[in-house]
């Protein structure tokens, strides 16, 4: 069933917010806002008042710049309060344009410079199983981000040791497309031994249902079709709003559009 309201509202808090900050990769945010509110509303088991529980799941966010998305989650989660999430960007907030694992309650790696958090999401799997620990790891990139080698290096290892804990959600929003085309992810994963699911990266169903495929030998890619800036038509697929904040105008027309 998809979280309508509540999706329309955090869409509206992250132009607010970005707007008001001048900062922040809104249309990445927007992009991957349905997977977040999934993973953190009904599939990990994360406590926001012990968010550094030892039992806990780790979630990574290696696509950093999309760090409004996280963000706009966490503080419907409580992981800190809305005053925390408003701040954002400015001079002594805790909520910088990336995630930092020692200032955000509930952010598990400080990423920015793609290709770096999936690798330390598996390092984290491997250390959980050979703690003999139930914790899953989720870690959530990009396709753009699929252009680093250190991805594919990181999958080799994931699939050599059969981290079957390891999740690895690629948001696949076609950005990179005019730059170097990555094409039928699914199959490279395929290739370096994973497991994979392709879904719709904005039906809560399917990637509800993607997230708590059973468990097998092999660590599990799940490659969500998105839309980038998705929710606010001005923005979807335009890449001139990468990292672009809209005028007071446009705010209005984007916010007048979701109601």
């Amino acid at each position: 069933m998809l979280a309508t309201n509540e999706i329309k509202k955090m869409i509206s808090e992250i132009l607010e917010i970005g707007s008001k900050s001048g900062e922040g990769h809104i249309p990445s945010a927007l992009s991957v806002l349905d997977i977040l509110w999934v993973l953190y509303d009904r599939v990990l088991k994360v406590d926001s008042k012990n968010p550094r529980d030892i039992n806990r799941d780790r979630f990574i966010l290696s696509k950093g710049h999309a760090s409004l998305g996280l963000y706009a989650v966490l503080a419907r989660k409580n992981f800190f309060s809305d005053e925390v999430w408003r701040s954002f960007g400015s001079f002594d907030s805790l909520l910088g344009g990336h995630p930092d694992r020692n200032k955000v309650p509930g952010v598990e790696a400080s990423t920015g410079s793609l290709g770096h958090g999936f690798p330390m999401a598996v390092g984290m799997a491997l250390a959980l199983r050979i703690k003999n620990t139930p914790a899953r790891v989720f870690a959530l990139i990009g396709d753009g981000e699929a252009n680093e080698g250190t991805i594919w290096e990181s999958s080799l290892l994931a699939a050599h040791h059969k981290l079957s804990n390891l999740c690895c959600i690629v948001d696949s929003n076609h950005s990179t497309d005019r730059a170097l085309l990555v094409n039928n992810l699914s199959e490279k994963f395929k290739y370096f031994g994973w497991d994979t699911i392709e879904i719709d990266g904005h039906d809560h169903d399917e990637i509800y249902a993607a997230l708590n495929t059973p468990i097998s030998r092999e660590p599990l890619a799940i490659i969500a079709n998105t839309i980038k800036g998705h929710g606010v038509k001005m923005m979807e697929n335009d890449p001139s709003w990468h990292h672009r904040i809209p005028s007071a105008q446009e705010l209005g027309e984007a916010l007048s559009s979701l109601k």
